[in-house]
């Protein structure tokens, strides 16, 4: 009976290429085949170390169709490595249907840890790192980033999200509008490349840095929110986000009082038209 390969998800460098750990580049050596987000940019990693394996496209408008093919090579004896474009695959990366198809298959899928942006970021933010939530990228329509927001406004947890260049000043102020300006914040920009940067402050200073400043609006962005207050500040967040949300069906007073019994704030902290 053939014994199954392995499913090796390895993570590469975020732009330090010192950064690829030896193990990492060992298992990129000996697989059969390399699956990749865009086999152009792994092609480039790959002859910077001097390798030559066959790369495989796999991403999120092929994932699906390709996980039976690739589970199907793993069953043969094939062991495979799954990269992404930077970073440790499947965090906010395309990969997890492959390997959900692989563990179902009961075939072995195993880590080859490294560099993660989110966690780089992290270590050198200076925030509470005990808990933490990361939400990735956060929709690109205006509207419906901005509902996430309100949302994620009393979440007590350090946040961790992913920008692009093209809309790191919207997400800024949106940021400001729903936690509030002065909730600390930090802008992780370019990390491990040649003009990274660490910037934190309140949201609404590093919003005005960002604008005044163009090169702080170039390259790939991490951003860190401090989580909202435990007790009572995030009482009053949640109660402003119910009330928004009620006062578009519902009077105001009623509004209010609705939304200072679902919350426990103040209700003369959600509306000013007195009790």
């Amino acid at each position: 009976m053939q014994t199954p390969g392995t499913l090796h998800i390895v993570a590469t460098p975020i732009g330090n290429l010192g950064d690829l750990t030896p193990r990492a580049l060992e298992t990129l050596r000996t697989v059969a085949a390399i699956c990749a987000e865009d086999t152009r940019h792994t092609r480039q990693l790959l002859s910077h170390f001097g390798l030559e394996r066959p790369l495989l496209a796999l991403h999120q408008h092929n994932e699906e169709q390709q996980a039976a093919q690739l589970v199907a090579r793993l069953q043969a004896g094939d062991s495979l490595a799954l990269v992404s474009d930077a970073g440790t695959p499947l965090v906010s990366d395309p990969g997890y249907r492959l390997v959900r198809a692989a563990r179902a298959a009961g075939i072995k899928v195993s880590p080859v840890p490294g560099a993660c942006a989110a966690i780089a970021a992290l270590s050198v933010a200076g925030v509470a790192s005990d808990r933490f939530a990361f939400e990735g990228f956060l929709p690109a329509k205006a509207s419906a980033r901005r509902e996430r927001l309100v949302r994620l406004a009393a979440e007590p947890r350090t946040l961790l999200f992913y920008e692009s260049a093209h809309r790191i000043e919207e997400t800024l102020d949106d940021m400001a509008a729903a936690f509030g300006g002065a909730r600390g914040a930090v802008l992780a920009r370019e990390l491990t490349k040649l003009f990274e940067t660490v910037l934190d402050g309140a949201l609404d200073a590093l919003a005005a840095q960002v604008k005044a400043d163009p090169n702080q609006r170039k390259g790939e962005f991490v951003l860190i929110v401090e989580g909202a207050g435990e007790d009572a500040d995030a009482k009053v967040i949640e109660g402003k986000r119910l009330y928004a949300k009620l006062s578009e069906h519902l009077p105001p007073s009623t509004a209010a009082k609705l939304a200072a019994e679902l919350s426990g704030a103040p209700r003369k902290a959600l509306y000013g038209g007195g009790e």
